[in-house]
């Protein structure tokens, strides 16, 4: 059934209705049904990456009819990765391996094209030159190095740039862009970066103009090519710091970019190449920049998002087709994040998502010209976001004074949100990463049982600019710990939290957190859930993939330090005998990140201090859940751990 609903802007909305069931845990731990949803460039078909049996498949679908044109699959134990509208008939993708040992699936650089209807299937760029048993896919000539989609070239239909990290043994390699011929295969050395593991910025002339990266020690580095060559870029930076460049303007003879300036938080600059003048666009007092968005027409920058507790939207060029068209679909569907994920080449067709707190997201078609949006898809249509709960953004200052942010679920449902249980969800990272106003199914499924849930953008976080990030460095045992437990008090003296039944869960550092707090806070915890955890920080610099990695021992230096006692005072696994809370683990056998020696660690301290604990072990998973089985398995253990502890009926 289609009902059609007139708003105030003049834009008209198309969409189905559903018919919700009481939402069960396999909802919520379900894969989303429909992702990557992309158009062509004509507008005449619509890709969408759809789960069967439990492997990623490619659909062609016919805009105008709905109806599948051609399924894109692999045989064995291989199976679509991203992909990429190359021109109206062509589709670049990414193939990925399955394995029987572990869940999550691995690129190992393979790309391949094939026609939106099944025909001229060739092996683009790989390992194995295309020699794939079960698949049709012709050869092509064979080269050790893993390749992403540098730019599509919308202007040229033959031809793709390809970013190429060659195998050499090594955890770095200088990166290499060709031009690859979308049909036959053929490619040619554009350019090699002057810095290891580098990305690159290409311009509206379709040339190759910045190589940017870190170093082995961690700094940034930016190189710009000029007179047939790579020269250091600091000229252009003139004096900022943190510089990424995110844009050219249209006339190719400046940028736009991401730096740190003046203030406290990242701005968005506009330089001038030539001269190297730099005028400052916009800047948000509390956080970076989130999400810039650039016109895929024109190539320049037009808006700019920041995550300030709702999403905020600046723009840079409010009379461009793309703002207006960006505001016009703010208005359409309220109280949503908004992106524009897909368009045809000429922009007046773009596909959308919107997502909220309590939406997983929704795709929808937008055509710019009639004003009219049709719905296509829910990304999980189980589940019915008005039976969701609401993700209330809080602030508070902690002990030392400073303004610390975070998040809020409270249950649908209760009229009077007062003295609930609560689970504390620390995220992972700790650096980089920060908590959004976003649906997060787990914390939805606690919701639903009338559990409300914390989340706290301690310091370390990233997103509220440099000096905040870096105030969490070596103190991983303390001042983070100390914001979590901090923001838990306020809630509780708020009076949203009964402070007898306070849980904390969480993964990766969150699951580190989860067994550093209540050692630190012991009365104000009744248990804790640590998910595929670091607990030891001196085996982090013998185990895992950090210590391997390009710059990672750089980095375990600059955030823990090297101070052994300090390591160990701010260790679970040296902090038992403080440990009040009920305690789970759950770890995951293949996990590299926080290899299951970690797990190891925290079983072997805690039976030696003679410390009551449960343990869940997954033979097959990493570092967290890939698979929809086990994830629901793991909700329906972390829920009963919980509401057995915090007396939840």
């Amino acid at each position: 059934m289609l009902r059609i609903l007139y708003l105030t802007c003049c834009l008209l909305i198309l969409f189905t209705s559903h018919t919700f069931a009481s939402p069960q845990i396999k909802n919520f731990s379900a894969d989303s049904e429909f992702s990557e949803v992309k158009i062509s460039p004509d507008g005449k078909h619509l890709g969408v990456i759809l789960i069967e049996a439990e492997k990623r498949t490619l659909l062609i679908l016919n805009l105008e009819t709905m109806k599948p044109t051609n399924a894109v699959k692999f045989s064995g134990d291989e199976e679509v990765g991203s992909y990429y509208w190359v021109n109206n008939e062509r589709i670049v993708l990414q193939k990925l391996y399955k394995h029987a040992q572990r869940e999550v699936s691995d690129y190992y650089g393979e790309l391949l094209a094939v026609n939106y209807d099944g025909s001229k299937s060739k092996y683009l760029f790989g390992y194995n030159g295309g020699s794939s048993t079960g698949t049709s896919i012709s050869s092509n000539e064979t080269i050790r190095a893993s390749a992403f989609v540098l730019d599509t070239l919308k202007d040229d239909d033959k031809y793709i740039y390809v970013m190429a990290y060659p195998w050499n043994g090594l955890n770095y390699s200088y990166t290499l862009v060709y031009r690859v011929n979308v049909y036959s295969g053929k490619r040619k050395r554009l350019t090699t970066s002057p810095i290891a593991n580098a990305g690159f910025l290409v311009d509206n002339k379709e040339d190759v103009r910045f190589s940017f990266a870190r170093d082995n020690k961690n700094d940034d580095q930016l190189f710009y090519y000029e007179n047939g060559e790579w020269v250091d870029a600091e000229r252009i930076k003139g004096g900022l710091t943190d510089f990424y460049p995110i844009s050219f303007t249209e006339d190719n003879k400046s940028i736009y970019a991401i730096a740190h300036g003046e203030g406290a938080t990242q701005a968005i600059y506009e330089v001038e190449l030539a001269t190297a003048k730099h005028k400052k666009i916009i800047q948000h007092d509390v956080v970076d920049p989130f999400i810039t968005w650039i016109s895929e027409q024109t190539n320049s920058l037009y808006a700019v998002e920041f995550e300030n507790g709702y999403p905020e939207y600046q723009f840079v060029d409010t009379e461009s087709a793309k703002a207006k068209a960006l505001q016009q679909l703010m208005a359409a569907i309220p109280d949503h994040r908004i992106r524009i994920v897909s368009e045809t080449i000429d922009g007046n067709t773009l596909i959308v998502a919107a997502m909220n707190d309590k939406n997983s997201g929704d795709y929808y078609l937008f055509d710019r010209k009639k004003l009219k949006l049709k719905f296509l898809f829910a990304g999980n249509a189980a589940l019915d976001p008005s039976e969701m709960s609401e993700v209330r953004p809080i602030s508070f200052t902690n002990r030392d004074g400073v303004t610390i942010h975070g998040y809020l679920t409270l249950p649908s449902g209760i009229k009077d949100h007062k003295n609930m249980p609560l689970v504390v969800n620390p995220h992972g990272g700790p650096h980089g990463p920060r908590d959004l106003w976003v649906f997060n199914p787990e914390n939805q499924l606690l919701a639903q049982n009338g559990i409300a849930v914390l989340q706290v953008n301690f310091r370390g976080s990233g997103g509220y600019g440099k000096a905040f990030e870096e105030s969490g460095y070596l103190a991983w045992g303390s001042k983070i710990q100390y914001d979590i437990i901090d923001a838990t008090q306020y809630v509780i003296d708020q009076g949203y939290v009964d402070k007898d039944r306070v849980c904390i869960s969480g993964g990766s550092f969150g699951g580190y957190s989860a067994l550093m707090s209540p050692m630190l806070a012991p009365d104000m915890f009744k248990c804790a859930i640590g998910v595929a955890g670091v607990y030891d920080l001196e085996q982090m610099y013998n185990t895992g993939d950090i210590p391997d990695s390009y710059g990672g021992e750089a980095f375990l230096k600059e955030v823990l330090g090297t101070n052994t006692q300090q390591l160990q005072t701010m260790s679970p696994t040296h902090n038992v005998s403080k440990l009040k809370a009920k305690v789970l683990l759950i770890h995951g056998e293949e996990d590299e990140r926080a290899p299951i020696e970690q797990f190891e660690a925290m079983e072997k301290a805690l039976n030696q201090a003679n410390y009551p604990f449960q343990k869940e072990i997954w033979e097959k998973e990493g570092h967290g859940f890939y698979n929809a089985e086990n994830r629901a398995k793991y909700y329906e253990i972390m829920l009963k751990f919980i509401k057995e502890n915090l007396n939840v009926k």
